[in-house]
């Protein structure tokens, strides 16, 4: 995969990963750049900062199937084609099997459902050009899990299975797809909106500009699984080998991390 004349859509490419991926792409060559965003003045704030490529920014609820729907429609419109789509806006918070209702369905439509709707309003066009790259962005959480959010981890994992049924049905028909799947980023998903939010994954974490570079050059190798935190192949290892010590030890983190749980 080369980026050079590319057309790229990331979603959640007001701030974060999302923004820094819209950067790299630009660099790397891109023809043009979509960056969408739950706030539409972040993703202008995005699209205003690259000089190398098309810049356009786009409001769009990726919770909503007609937001996903205009997203790729205008797109279209607009240059003609997509090469390249990024599902990869997603939202955390902490919770249990008590979390309200509402709430597992909210993450559950950002962290899952946005990426049913991308594939279904992007592939169609990208399955009649006969190519396409999907990056769909989960987490380190879903391989290995997320200590104080059931919520989290189980929607990542959703979304890596999610992933793999990509991969695997439409890999023979031009589509390339990559999971992408960080540890702790530095990221007010990580560092809370004023930076000072503590977190047992700052110890290890990268910052955006570093995932992004993981990205380009996992998805120029065209590999699946693209892990910015070389470690957690490992842990994958540990957790596959013996599941049962693997739990363990995670239950000796969730004490660690919170002693009165």
């Amino acid at each position: 995969m080369e980026f050079r004349d590319k057309v790229v859509i990331v979603t959640g490419g007001g701030g974060g990963i999302g923004r820094a991926l819209c950067q790299r792409f630009a660099l790397e060559g891109a023809r043009a750049i979509v960056a969408a965003d739950l706030d539409l003045a972040a993703a202008e704030d995005t699209a205003s900062s690259i000089q190398s490529a098309s810049a356009l920014a786009i409001g769009a609820n990726v919770a909503r199937e007609a937001d996903v729907q205009r997203l790729v429609q205008g797109s279209l419109d607009q240059f003609g084609q997509i090469d390249v789509f990024c599902s990869n806006a997603g939202i955390y918070f902490e919770g249990s099997e008590t979390t309200p209702n509402t709430d597992w369905q909210k993450i559950w439509d950002v962290n899952v459902m946005a990426h049913v709707y991308a594939a279904r309003a992007v592939l169609p066009h990208m399955l009649a050009r006969g190519s396409g790259y999907l990056l769909q962005t989960a987490s380190a959480a879903g391989l290995l899990n997320q200590i104080g959010s059931a919520p989290y981890g189980v929607t990542k994992h959703a979304a890596v299975g999610f992933a793999e049924w990509l991969a695997l049905t439409y890999g023979d028909h031009g589509i390339k797809v990559s999971c992408l799947c960080p540890q702790g980023v530095r990221t007010k998903m990580l560092l809370g909106e004023d930076g000072s939010k503590d977190s047992f994954l700052l110890e290890g974490s990268v910052s955006p500009e570093q995932v992004a570079q993981a990205v380009v050059e996992g998805m120029r190798a065209e590999q699946f699984l693209i892990l910015p935190h070389a470690e957690v192949r490992e842990f994958m290892q540990r957790k596959t080998g013996d599941y049962d010590r693997w739990l363990r030890g995670m239950q000796r983190l969730r004490k660690k991390v919170y002693p009165a749980s």
